[in-house]
């Protein structure tokens, strides 16, 4: 049994997995509460999935990047339940998660946004590669003007996105493909997929050192 969370940006996500299907799922607009609101969540997921602790195997986590506090409030959660139960650990970054909502697409480039805050974006650029999507580093934090600058190819767009950069990104209607509003959500629920096929090929981090990865406005991120 696997418990996701991913609290990198204001859009939290929990999710239960058992590795045939997805028993519980919840998302919310918590405004900056994380503090007050995940671990009550996480418990009534657990409840709801008819679940208990002691039947968590592994703790999944969103890395980031995303927001300083969200992702250290999901981090610091996801490793005491890890210790405390000595279970492993397994870290998915924000943006993968966001690819792995779109089916691939051969001949298009994605890029997954995330809100970076000041009217930025946070952009991870991915490439279809042996049938799945494949970051190309680094992450940049960009305003939307210049990522639509950056765009000459087909190009699908999705994640947070407000309705003013939306119709931005839109006015390149040749070379842009903006996914729909439930594709663009940052769903727990892949977030549990991918770190179910980490957890099964033996993979796991070390609570001691995973760490997440913050944004920093006006420049790059390293993968």
């Amino acid at each position: 049994m696997l418990l996701s969370i991913d609290t990198s940006t204001r859009n939290i996500g929990i999710a239960i997995y058992d590795g045939v299907q997805v028993l519980c799922e919840t998302t919310w607009n918590s405004h900056n509460y994380h503090t007050v609101e995940l671990a009550p969540a996480v418990e009534d997921s657990l409840q709801r999935a008819g679940v208990q602790a002691q039947d968590l195997k592994v703790v999944a986590i969103a890395t980031g990047p995303g927001s300083f506090t969200g992702l250290r409030i999901g981090m610091a959660l996801a490793k005491g339940i890890a210790l405390a139960r000595h279970i492993p650990l397994i870290g998915i970054p924000t943006l993968d998660i966001v690819a792995e909502a779109l089916p691939v697409s051969p001949g298009f480039t994605l890029a997954a946004i995330l809100q970076a805050g000041r009217g930025r974006l946070a952009v991870g650029w991915y490439s279809p590669t042996d049938g799945s999507w494949k970051q190309m580093p680094p992450i940049q934090v960009l305003e939307v003007a210049q990522l639509s600058q950056l765009i000459h190819e087909p190009t699908i767009i999705c994640g947070e996105l407000t309705e003013v950069q939306q119709r931005t990104l839109a006015r390149k209607y040749r070379n842009v493909i903006l996914a729909s509003p439930a594709h663009s959500v940052r769903r727990p629920s892949f977030l549990a997929e991918l770190a179910w096929k980490r957890w099964l090929s033996g993979e796991s981090d070390d609570p001691a050192v995973i760490a997440p990865i913050y944004l920093h406005l006006g420049g790059n991120i390293p993968a």
